[in-house]
């Protein structure tokens, strides 16, 4: 057996359907394209919409969403705070460790369980895990917890509104 001798079996191919060769055949006159129009005329390309603003161009082209709720923390591990405690005098607050570069000025600072505390620390922050403070409290520290410019109290004991002005309409 040669390639030139190889074809498909018996049946299972058939010629295409010949349309538009008169009006003798099943497929003359409009040749299945209906009657009039753009499309019995000519060819219209993939997702034309006659001259509307395609879905394509219509649906944003970012994905996700930002959410103006979402508070950022800078993360500080327990093996951090027992290398700086050697260092610093006094208790450990989100200024100490913006001095010594550790976090941004002015950010969040979240308090996590990774290392180990041996000394007793005083620790200052916006929050920590609760495996953090079982640790710092275990070691015979105490950490204080900062409460969030925007979660103070606000009117009638509720919690004061959050992000935009505009978005609380």
């Amino acid at each position: 057996m040669k390639v030139h001798d190889l074809k498909p079996a018996e049946g299972s191919t058939r010629s295409r359907k010949r349309v538009g060769r008169g009006i003798g055949g099943k497929g003359g006159k409009t040749a299945g394209r209906g009657t009039k129009g753009q499309r019995a005329r000519n060819t219209v390309r993939r997702g034309f919409e006659g001259g509307q603003m395609p879905l394509k161009q219509r649906v944003p082209k970012l994905k996700g969403f930002n959410n103006p709720f979402r508070v950022e923390y800078q993360a500080i591990n327990l093996h951090t705070l027992a290398d700086l405690a050697e260092r610093v005098d006094g208790a450990i607050t989100p200024e100490v460790l913006a001095e010594h570069g550790l976090v941004r000025k002015g950010s969040f600072v979240k308090i996590l369980a990774r290392g180990e505390v041996s000394s007793a620390l005083e620790v200052s922050a916006h929050a920590a895990s609760r495996s953090a403070v079982e640790a710092i409290e275990a070691a015979g520290g105490s950490i204080t917890m900062i409460t969030l410019p925007f979660r103070e109290e606000g009117r009638a004991g509720r919690p004061a509104a959050q992000g935009n002005q505009f978005m609380n309409r």
